[in-house]
């Protein structure tokens, strides 16, 4: 039995950076996301590499910016190239996204936020 599958909650790093490909009609999308561990007591979070194709990522390119809480679930692969200064093998693990979820923004969770949003209701 084989099983690759990832599953992370976090606040997007940085708007995301896409690319369009006219000769297959596709589009892919990068990601950084930050991820807190529920284990850990540094603040620090952990960072992951995401890459986002096709219709997904549209919505990511559309509706997700920096900070905005997001779910997502994909599969581990590694990018390899040789670098060019060194001539060192080079690899980084990035998560393929099959599926995500818009969870919010940290505008959303903002205390000031949320009043405001209470206030106009009435």
């Amino acid at each position: 039995m084989n099983l690759n599958v990832v599953h992370l909650v976090g606040r997007v790093g940085g708007d995301p950076e896409s690319k369009y490909f006219e000769s297959s009609n596709s589009v892919v999308c990068k990601l950084t996301l930050a991820v807190k561990r529920r284990t850990s007591k540094s603040d620090e979070p952990d960072w992951f590499n995401l890459e986002v194709w096709g219709k997904t990522a549209e919505v990511a390119i559309n509706f997700v910016r920096k900070g905005s809480l997001i779910g997502v679930q994909g599969s581990l692969k590694f990018e390899s190239w040789v670098d060019s200064v060194t001539g060192d093998n080079r690899s980084k693990p990035v998560i393929r996204v099959d599926r995500l979820d818009l969870l919010g923004s940290k505008r959303d969770t903002d205390s000031n936020a949320v009043e405001s949003n209470n206030q106009s209701e009435f």
